[in-house]
């Protein structure tokens, strides 16, 4: 097996690894003369995901109906987090800077979160001893919750915010967006702009979710003089981690009041599920309510609306 075969085959492997964390079934994995190749599945939707192993490199494609919001998706989480990258070196943690998450990009339902955590030596050492990590590994929301708190008490009111875009703001700004990670990155920027206020921060972390650019373009004065580092898999970093605790319980207090008020569960993410629950909503209470609780542009709503 030559080196561009090596890179082909742990290419595809690093991305099936993404793609399950994501919820999505990977089967398992092939190869042919030529390439890497394995399928994907969600909600009875296929994708082929093909790694090329050539004389000019390797070369990543994805098959499938391209106006699927599946292919969307996954789209974005290859593509858009830009998985490999031939100058990339791995980053020691500052000890002064600010990391910037955010939750309910890919759910139908509810809003969208961004949070940004201000952490420094001493904090950091105090949120691990917290048991402070990606919020994709904690199991429950009480968990979240509790872990919430805890980072809150220890960082400070000045050294964490918040931008909590309800669905019908979301589905405003998208109008203008037309974007999905525009839209992100002009919300990270907005949390990072709002801790700058209080705070003078040399360095921010978020996760790469699209063209660098996206956040660096919505940046305004105090935000410009930043250095910004846009990594895959930044909840490895504490700040990072920490702010994706904030808003993954931001998000679960919507569904918790939301489900209240409807008197049912709501689901989370964009399932065969989600969908029943959102003819459910338009059969109970009409269209009009069911539009300010859901993100519009997602295929699901030609099935309903």
């Amino acid at each position: 097996m030559n080196l561009l075969e090596q890179s082909a085959e742990k290419i595809i492997n690093e991305y099936a690894h993404l793609l399950k964390k994501e919820g999505i079934i990977v089967s398992g994995i092939s190869k042919g003369p030529y390439n890497y190749e394995t399928i994907l599945n969600h909600d009875k939707n296929n994708l082929k995901l093909q790694v090329y192993f050539g004389k000019k490199g390797n070369k990543v494609v994805l098959q499938g109906n391209k106006e699927s919001e599946f292919y969307q998706r996954v789209k974005g989480i290859i593509f858009g987090q830009e998985l490999f990258k031939a100058d990339t070196k791995e980053l020691s943690e500052p000890e002064n800077y600010i990391g910037t998450d955010e939750s309910g990009k890919g759910d139908y339902f509810g809003p969208l979160i961004v949070a940004g955590v201000l952490a420094n030596k001493h904090t950091i050492s105090l949120l691990k001893k917290a048991d402070v990590k990606d919020s994709k590994e904690i199991n429950s929301n009480y968990s979240i919750k509790a872990i919430s708190s805890e980072i809150k008490k220890i960082i400070g009111d000045a050294s964490y915010n918040l931008v909590v875009i309800s669905p019908e703001k979301y589905n405003e700004l998208y109008k203008s967006f037309k974007n999905v990670n525009r839209l992100l990155g002009w919300a990270h920027a907005r949390v990072l702009e709002n801790i700058l206020k209080e705070e003078s921060v040399p360095e921010a972390i978020s996760d790469k979710f699209g063209d660098e650019s996206y956040i660096k373009n919505s940046l305004q004065e105090k935000g410009k003089s930043i250095i910004l580092h846009q990594i895959t898999k930044a909840e490895r970093y504490t700040a990072v981690a920490a702010a994706s605790i904030l808003a993954r319980d931001k998000f679960n207090d919507w569904f918790e009041k939301k489900s209240k008020e409807l008197k049912f569960q709501i689901p989370k993410g964009a399932s065969k599920q989600v969908e029943e629950a959102a003819k459910r909503i338009k059969s109970l209470y009409g269209e009009e309510l069911l539009q300010k609780i859901v993100k519009l542009h997602f295929k699901t709503s030609k099935k309903i609306l």
